[in-house]
């Protein structure tokens, strides 16, 4: 008898800490995202033939520290973002500088340095920011152009700015904006 309670006791305990309650053991539980410190934020565009371009990523805060080359380390692989890995949806076709990618859902990292960025666009998908899946799961990579902010930018942005029927996807952070053009694949 006693044995059943101590059994039943671990399992009503073990499905109160999996149910992440509050306080308990310690698991965390933040049911709105727009609360973290790095909040979810979206960019999206158009192309002039009607395709649509969504990009998800979360917004982290530079807060005084060193970006490039400090917190982001220059050559390595970065989520460019926080949080969940950052996801391009395009609903057609499209350019993304020299790499041609069909309509589907996708995995943005970047390999930042200090003259040149790399985009890697990953078909896997629906993974944590970190670690980055490999090179085998890249669809492919393109360079991005990079230049100098005028001002330190605090809030790291990803936006789909329009020009002419492409959109430039660019990624501004600190100092750097690093940037990339996106056309319809006809």
């Amino acid at each position: 008898m006693r044995k059943g309670l101590l059994v039943g006791a671990m399992v009503a305990l073990g499905a109160l800490i999996m149910a992440g309650t509050p306080g308990l053991a310690g698991v965390p539980q933040q049911k709105d995202k727009s609360q973290r410190p790095s909040p979810p934020a979206k960019a999206e565009g158009k192309l002039g033939g009607g395709v649509t371009i969504t990009v998800d990523y979360s917004s982290p805060r530079m807060k005084g520290r060193q970006i490039f080359g400090g917190l982001v380390p220059y050559g390595q692989v970065w989520r460019a973002g926080a949080n969940e890995a950052t996801t391009l949806v395009t609903s057609g076709n499209i350019r993304v500088g020299s790499l041609d990618v069909p309509a589907g859902t996708y995995t943005l990292f970047t390999i930042p340095d200090k003259g040149k960025w790399t985009l890697i666009v990953s078909k896997k998908t629906g993974e944590w920011g970190v670690p980055y899946p490999g090179e085998a799961e890249d669809f492919g990579r393109t360079e991005m152009h990079v230049k100098a902010l005028p001002s330190p930018v605090e809030n790291f942005e990803i936006g789909l700015k329009q020009e002419g029927g492409a959109l430039v996807l660019h990624m501004d952070w600190e100092t750097t904006s690093a940037s990339v053009k996106i056309t319809e694949k006809k």
